[in-house]
């Protein structure tokens, strides 16, 4: 009798120790669920948005380049990027995937045929969609299509200015910026503003910025910054709370008969970005592709 009580003791300890073990797999599985949850895997995640301005410093006979038109500088940049979103993808897991990118102008072309190749340009990549044939066409697209869109430009010849601080007060939230997301903006531009509709003045603070602007201002000798600083010279804040987006511009083209132009430029844009609450940023001139390529990977890649 003992010993059928002690096997059956036994017995028990052995299911409530089974039991036990079972529940801590459960719990653990409950966790590893848990994670998949809360690990920020979509941190991951690229939505990429390019600003370009059309303005007439893409006019290759206004600012022409010998070594390389500045268009065909933006057309690389573009690429360099593209080719970076590409290896981000490719070393992905499919599931992992939630990717975007896209084309932006302020304003708008009037060309509907720059409309529709902007169009071309926008991509979201998931796991639903993704294929080996789908990155090699983003690919070959983003290679082609923005010269399409620059010579289109070129061609009509109607320049209307950016209106860069305007995308900013009315369109960067909505169009750039998603949760769960690194939001990037590569803005293309020579670093001046200046759009006829959006000319506003607050003090010595302003929507736009010109050379001449620089000459009235007399940020042209040694003493420009304790000036800016003295004058309260800089952009409007168009917006704040952009604590979740990361800034590149890219192509800043300054006056080459102020030597202290491109520093003004960049202060004025820093500046403008501090004050808006930008999350990251980087601010580089319309240097060679071949010199560019590596800093544009690098910053997007991080």
């Amino acid at each position: 009798m003992k010993n059928t009580y002690t096997i059956i003791l036994s017995f028990l300890t052995m299911v409530v120790l089974l039991s036990c073990a079972d529940e801590k797999k459960e719990d653990q599985k409950e966790v590893e669920v848990m994670d998949l949850v809360t690990k920020p895997e979509d941190s991951n995640n690229l939505n990429i948005s390019f600003l370009l301005d059309l303005s007439d410093r893409i006019d290759p006979k206004k600012y022409p380049n010998e070594s390389m038109q500045y268009y065909l500088r933006d057309v690389a940049y573009i690429k360099s990027v593209s080719e970076a979103f590409d290896t981000h993808l490719r070393t992905k897991k499919v599931r992992q995937m939630n990717d975007k990118m896209q084309v932006f102008f302020d304003p708008e072309p009037q060309n509907q045929n720059i409309n529709s190749i902007s169009n071309d340009l926008r991509y979201s990549i998931t796991r639903d969609n993704a294929s080996l044939e789908l990155l090699d066409k983003i690919k070959n697209t983003y290679a082609t299509k923005p010269l399409e869109i620059y010579n289109l430009a070129i061609k009509d010849d109607k320049y209307v200015g950016s209106d860069t601080w305007k995308f900013f007060k009315t369109k960067v939230k909505d169009f750039c910026i998603e949760e769960n997301y690194r939001n990037i903006l590569v803005i293309l531009t020579d670093g001046y503003i200046f759009h006829k509709d959006t000319k506003m003045k607050e003090g010595n603070l302003t929507s736009y910025l010109t050379p001449q602007d620089i000459r009235g201002y007399r940020l042209t000798d040694k003493d420009w910054e304790s000036r800016i600083d003295e004058k309260e010279y800089g952009f409007i804040p168009a917006t704040t709370g952009l604590e979740n987006l990361e800034v590149l511009v890219l192509g800043i083209n300054p006056d080459p008969k102020n030597p202290y132009e491109e520093e003004v430029i960049r202060k004025y844009w820093s500046d403008w970005f501090d004050s808006m609450k930008v999350g990251r940023y980087d601010i580089k001139t319309a240097g060679l592709p071949s010199n560019m390529d590596k800093i544009i990977k690098e910053f997007i890649l991080k």
